[in-house]
């Protein structure tokens, strides 16, 4: 079985998170980037599948600046066998549209029985990814999996609702997404680090891919106004004298709160 696991770098969430005013892209210098907190956990599933399956490849892959090279690596020293990296100037700021049709033909050429991608990063939270691959790829899709069951030919696992639970099946191929209920991914060794070194590392461009983002139709969103988050205010601040209920009240009604 192959299964190939989406990656993405992003900023640090405990570091400084900023938009360039002139571009409206994320200003990747304001802080540290990192491996996706949620891809670790999509790679922590594929590998502990092959952990059991000896005869189980896991390839991650990314769509991301060559910045971002050693990033990606983490995943081969957590233990992939293989990593492939679109990397791509035309890419930059590229909507979801865009980045889904790349990922889809990164992915046929890669080959795949899973593909396996968290429910949203942490830094666009467009949470539609994996859906939008699985259409165009033509594949089943399972979303926002608290638990991963892979057996065979088909894969199940447990969606949680606002009402329950739901138990999902699909056949495989499929693309899936996981949610944070899955376990916390393991740290790369000494051996894991040093053998990374030596795997797979392919780069592609759109060229490779047979994708030109300039007339592709999937790339139509833009920023067209941009402005800084104000500074916050001091709120309104009740003194109880006795009418504390009733100022809350009217406070609650002038501003459509109740």
């Amino acid at each position: 079985m192959k299964i190939v696991v989406l990656v993405k770098e992003v900023p640090d969430t405990y570091g400084d998170r900023k938009l360039n005013l002139q571009t409206g892209l994320a200003d990747r210098a304001a802080s540290e980037t990192v491996l996706d907190e949620i891809s670790e956990r999509a790679l922590e599933v594929a590998l502990a599948y092959a952990d059991s399956h000896a005869d189980t490849e896991v390839v991650v892959l990314s769509m991301s600046p060559e910045s971002a090279a050693a990033t990606v690596r983490k995943g081969l020293a957590m233990g992939a066998a293989g990593a492939v990296q679109v990397v791509d100037e035309a890419l930059l700021g590229a909507d979801l549209g865009l980045t889904a049709e790349v990922l889809a033909a990164a992915l046929q050429r890669i080959g795949f029985d899973l593909v396996i991608a968290g429910n949203q990063s942490t830094d666009g939270s467009g949470g539609v990814l994996p859906a939008m691959i699985a259409e165009l790829l033509d594949v089943p899709n399972a979303t926002s999996l608290n638990s991963v069951e892979i057996d065979g030919a088909e894969l199940r696992g447990e969606r949680a609702t606002d009402h329950g639970t739901m138990q999902v099946t699909a056949s495989l191929p499929a693309v899936i997404s996981i949610t944070e209920a899955l376990p916390d991914a393991r740290f790369p060794n000494f051996k894991g680090i040093m053998a990374a070194k030596k795997k797979p590392f392919e780069t592609l461009s759109l060229t490779d891919l047979g994708v030109d983002a300039e007339t592709t139709e999937a790339s139509r969103s833009i920023v067209i106004s941009l402005g800084e988050k104000p500074p916050r205010s001091a709120g309104t601040k009740i003194v109880d004298e006795g009418d504390a209920g009733e100022r809350l009240a009217e406070y609650l009604v002038q501003n459509r709160l109740a």
